[in-house]
Formats: structure tokens, C-alpha cells, sequence
């Protein structure tokens, strides 16, 4: 069954930024998902030891509510989240944005996992006993949304 945001509202930005108190012009959470399934890349967002931000691509999934990727487990990612597993996600496109904030958890590659891979990338990861890479997972707790071309009006936060 595929989760729902239990709330849709405007971003708490203030008033500085024009958004539109009405709700008309908010984005339905199918918007969001689109974007996020059709995404070649994804930027992860996580905090170095001292707290600096770092945030670099990655291939990546929407699949089963969350984003899925993976990286090499001595990889400054993998040691950020294992320190610390709260993430940010968000697409490539400044045009049409799609924000999610939550906490990563890791999970094994599956065959489900490793054909969605290879239908949207032509590559196929196989879990091996040299492999040293780590599987994660961000179901969001919080989203948010907006066309930059009509940032007052679409502006849109979810929360879970």
C-alpha cells in the first residue's frame, strides 16, 4: 500500500518570500512522486563530523515510498550516515523541486531492487562477497515541492 503525506501545506517561510496563503496552486504528492521516480540522479545531502553539509550525486530509486542508493561503505556518505543518519534528498532540477528530509536506514539489495537499477540505468548491481557497497533507504518525514516558475503559488510542504 502506498503511503500518503497526513499533511498538506505551505512552507513555513514568512512572508518575506510572497507565498500565497490560499491553498489553490498547492502540489498534489503525485506531482512530487513523478519527479522523483522519473529522476536520472538524486543529491544526498548528509553532515561531516565537524557538522560542515556535504552533498554529492547519486543513481538512485523512488521505490516502495523511499529513495534507495547505494555507495561504497569507506565512502564519505557511507561514513556520514553511519555517524549520523539524517539526510537530505533532492532532484537535479531547480525548475521543478522536490525536497525530502529524513533519516536513512540500510537495507539488502534485492532482486527488486537490482531489475529497477537495470531498467532505469542499464546496470545491474549484484550483491557479491567482495562487494563493498552499503544499501539505503529515505522514507521521508517531511517534503517539500514547488514549479520555480510559480514558486508563490505552488509552494507546497508534506509531512508523514
Amino acid at each position: 500500500m502506498r503511503r500518503e503525506p497526513t499533511g498538506r501545506r505551505r512552507p513555513g517561510f514568512g512572508t518575506l518570500y510572497g507565498i500565497h496563503d490560499a491553498p489553490e496552486g498547492m502540489l498534489d504528492w503525485d506531482w512530487a512522486v513523478e519527479r522523483l521516480t522519473s529522476s536520472r540522479n538524486y543529491w544526498i545531502v548528509t553532515a561531516d563530523a565537524d557538522g560542515r553539509p556535504r552533498a554529492l550525486p547519486v543513481w538512485g530509486l523512488w521505490f516502495a515510498d523511499a529513495v534507495v542508493f547505494g555507495t561504497n561503505e569507506r565512502s564519505r556518505k557511507a561514513r556520514n550516515l553511519g555517524r549520523d543518519p539524517r539526510a537530505v534528498v533532492h532532484l537535479e532540477s531547480g525548475d521543478e523541486v522536490v525536497i525530502l528530509e529524513g533519516e536513512v536506514e540500510t537495507l539488502e539489495l534485492t532482486e527488486d531492487i537490482s531489475d529497477e537499477f537495470h531498467a532505469k540505468y542499464e546496470w545491474r548491481p549484484e550483491p557479491g562477497p567482495d562487494d563493498s557497497t552499503r544499501w539505503y533507504r529515505l522514507q521521508p518525514e517531511r517534503a517539500q515541492a514547488w514549479l520555480e516558475g510559480d514558486y508563490t503559488k505552488s509552494a507546497t510542504r508534506f509531512d508523514f
